[in-house]
């Protein structure tokens, strides 16, 4: 096969056989470049506190030479120093598995994503509670990160990447083409075909065909042999259906929702498609001005400086005791909802069973009296639709990663390879 026998070097550090905490280095002679750099979620491990060696010990994290702060205990440096003359990382997308340790990446290496991405992780951060923090005193909670925009290219050294949409449930979402001398690699951090933005993600796979090598997320085969799922969600304007159909059988009853910030066309769709008036809590509606420069209601919980307009705000009073005027959004405080009211949990967390917070929470509303709905979409490819990109890319490689089940992806076009942590190809 014309792929042996190049000096391109791909390794695994992490995201083989799980889903999320995807680290995979590309490396060409004294260049280098990383995608992404989140950690795994294992809240079953109950650990008491997050330091690297910690992290490290339970492979949360992977080891990684002279790419952590210096400032952090236990900074993995080998004794020969660093050999790569040029470095840099990229991230698809704002989503923790794949970019929850960014705050540790040593402050000399330059980071890289979508705009859009940049200032969600900036948002989402402004409390300095959703990402790892940051060693040392600094000004911003979040690292430097350079914004790029669609279809921009930066060269790493000898390695040039450019950065491509993709439709996923995370706003600013991208798939990367990384080219050395020698190779043409394509990485298609997280997506679908069943989001808002389906286009981009059919010109990301027009773009790449018979790339070299496919890197390919499969979150969705890792279930297969799950019980199919009762009357799936099968879009995201399905969904979007689903919650209006919600709000329109209950005229007199509360009706409230979560989900998850950084799917920002769903809360802008749930604002303009709702039949009652949306309430945002605050630090949402600064997200949603902050990406698509949209106004909505909003409540604040504590005093804050997003600068947002004044007259749009309501009191959170109000809305726990409304029962017809609107649909809004709550965060904490879920047994102060009225009871025969309405909960939509839309993808919001707690995320499911296999987080400890799940059914608990669910109790909670239980005995409130609150009917609890889940009316959630995948940001994943369905498993058809894995294939479809598949036949549309027609790799001459393919590398299946952040999926329990890897073997179930087939390539007709070339070769196959199952890649293990720490293994280097």
């Amino acid at each position: 096969m014309v792929l042996k026998d190049k000096k391109t070097k791909i390794t695994f550090h992490a995201g083989i056989l799980t889903i999320g905490g995807t680290v995979i280095e590309v490396a060409y002679e004294d260049s280098h470049i990383f995608f992404d750099f989140g950690t795994e979620f294992k809240p079953e491990l109950k650990l008491e506190k997050e330091t690297l060696g910690v992290l490290l010990e339970n492979r949360l994290v992977p080891y990684l030479d002279h790419m952590y702060d210096p400032l952090l205990e236990g900074a993995p440096l080998s004794d020969v120093g660093n050999k790569f003359k040029d470095t840099a990382v990229f991230l698809s997308h704002c989503h923790l598995d794949h970019t929850r340790m960014i705050n540790w990446l040593d402050p000399q290496v330059d980071m890289y994503a979508l705009k859009e991405t940049k200032i969600l992780l900036e948002s989402l951060n402004a409390k300095n509670d959703f990402l790892l923090p940051r060693a040392g005193e600094h000004d911003s909670f979040t690292r430097d990160i350079i914004g790029l925009d669609n279809l921009e290219t930066v060269n790493v050294g000898k390695i040039s990447v450019q950065v491509m949409r993709v439709d996923h449930d995370a706003y600013g979402a991208c798939g990367m083409i990384i080219t050395t001398p020698d190779f043409k690699l394509t990485y298609t951090g997280d997506l679908r075909l069943h989001g808002f933005d389906v286009e981009d993600t059919l010109a990301f796979c027009e773009s790449n065909k018979q790339t070299d090598a496919l890197i390919i997320e499969g979150v969705s085969v890792s279930f297969e042999d799950r019980a199919p799922i009762v009357d799936p969600v099968l879009s995201e304007q399905d969904l979007l259906n689903r919650i209006v159909k919600v709000i329109n059988e209950n005229p007199d009853n509360q009706v409230t929702f979560s989900c998850y910030p950084g799917n920002v066309k769903r809360i802008a769709n749930i604002v303009s498609q709702s039949p009652r008036k949306v309430v945002l809590e605050a630090s949402f509606a600064n997200v949603l001005k902050q990406c698509l420069d949209m106004d909505c209601a909003y409540y604040e919980l504590t005093p804050n400086d997003y600068g947002l307009d004044e007259s749009l705000k309501m009191n959170i009073d109000d809305l726990f005791a409304d029962s017809s005027d609107y649909f809004w959004q709550i965060v904490q405080d879920h047994n102060k909802l009225k009871g025969g009211g309405v909960y939509i949990h839309s993808d919001a967390t707690p995320l499911g069973e296999f987080d400890p917070a799940y059914l608990p929470f669910i109790q909670v509303l239980e005995d409130t009296g609150v009917e609890f709905k889940r009316i959630a979409c995948s940001g994943h490819a369905f498993p058809e639709d894995l294939n479809k990109i598949i036949d549309l890319i027609q790799p001459k490689l393919l590398i299946p990663i952040h999926t329990l089940k890897p073997e179930l992806l087939e390539n007709k076009y070339g070769e196959r390879h199952l890649a293990t942590r720490n293994e280097t190809i």
